[in-house]
């Protein structure tokens, strides 16, 4: 079976582990440093299936143009599926599966992790001590024992992240979600019956939930106003769920304290790629790099040993599955 990666660099992690994961050699990987997308599509010739992450673009133009070369499947090596044409998938006979949880402690982990730096200031601190700087002014922090954080999306990563900051800092973790986990109330983790009203209550909003038409820009101008001045905003989801421009207004006004973003929602033109010598033309982006109390990193959340284990070997089940049987446990459809 001959699979077209894209979005994968030379020796790269994605190599490494889809590698080691290919035990038998049963798929013949193609590895291309390109992005799919329509001028690129054209590298999936000769292919039985391609294999892409979040932001590669499989809309309808990039189907059509892989339905002409022969591809089959499309698997992508991520949870989301935001960024691919169900519906017109269907219409071209091309099956599309996912990697639905490959390792919901490692997003967790980061997401407290981001918590803690922001609110205790790691970052500046390392910063400034490497530069001999051993004053604390400006590092000072708050206690997240006894803090309300709001979770917004209990699925697995949500519900982890609930978990650790409810029974490992002692928080009071109120989440929304409209399917609540029955697992909540075991973790402590309390449902609220809106979003509006988690944003009131919360000194911390975590956003968890995947990006749909219902989900995009769950935080904006008028959801933003709801929240506690001095909020601390954490997003290592997707970066449509917070619209951008409100984001950049609520940090120019100094309502919201701070924030730790591992998503953009136009990341796609940056992140997975080296652009420190490169002009950022994203004149939105570059603002909010340029904010004192923002801590960005590139959608390294999932980034651990485990994750991309897992990552491969489901990516390489689905594979085997579906050209085996037509189907597999992780199919997605419109």
């Amino acid at each position: 079976m001959k699979v077209a990666v894209f979005g994968s660099r030379t020796a790269s992690y994605d190599i490494t582990s889809l590698g080691a994961a290919n035990v038998d050699q049963y798929v013949s990987f193609t590895y291309n440093e390109a992005r799919l997308d329509r001028s690129t599509a054209i590298l999936a010739e000769g292919h039985d299936a391609v294999c892409i992450f979040v932001n590669d673009t499989c809309d309808a133009g990039v189907l059509e143009l892989l339905q002409k070369l022969g591809v089959k499947y499309v698997v992508l090596r991520c949870a989301g599926f935001n960024n691919v044409d169900l519906e017109t998938a269907a219409k071209f006979g091309i099956k599309v599966a996912r990697v639905p949880a490959y390792s919901p402690e490692a997003v967790a982990e980061f997401a407290v992790g981001m918590i803690m730096t922001v609110v205790r200031k790691y970052h500046k601190a390392f910063n400034r001590v490497r530069e001999g700087n051993f004053l604390l002014d400006g590092l000072l922090g708050f206690n997240l024992s006894g803090k309300t954080v709001g979770i917004i999306g209990t699925g697995k990563i949500g519900l982890l992240t609930g978990k650790i900051l409810s029974m490992g800092f002692n928080c009071n973790v109120v989440a929304f979600d409209p399917y609540p986990n029955e697992k909540a109330k075991e973790y402590k983790i309390n449902y609220v019956p809106t979003v509006e009203e988690l944003l009131k209550v919360s000194d911390i909003v975590s956003l968890h939930c995947p990006m749909t038409e219902g989900t995009k820009h769950i935080l904006n101008e008028e959801t933003l106003s709801l929240t506690k001045r001095g909020v601390i905003i954490i997003n290592t989801s997707r970066g449509g769920l917070i619209e951008t421009h409100a984001l950049i207004r609520g940090l120019k006004s100094g309502h919201i304290g701070a924030i730790g973003l591992d998503v953009y929602e136009r990341e796609s033109e940056y992140f997975f790629a080296d652009s420190s010598s490169k002009i950022i033309h994203d004149d939105n982006f570059a603002r909010l790099l340029s904010f004192y109390n923002v801590f960005m990193t590139g959608h390294q959340a999932y980034l651990t040993n485990e994750a991309l284990e897992n990552i491969a070997t489901t990516t390489i089940s689905n594979l085997r599955d579906m050209e085996r049987t037509g189907s597999c446990g992780n199919i997605v459809e419109a």
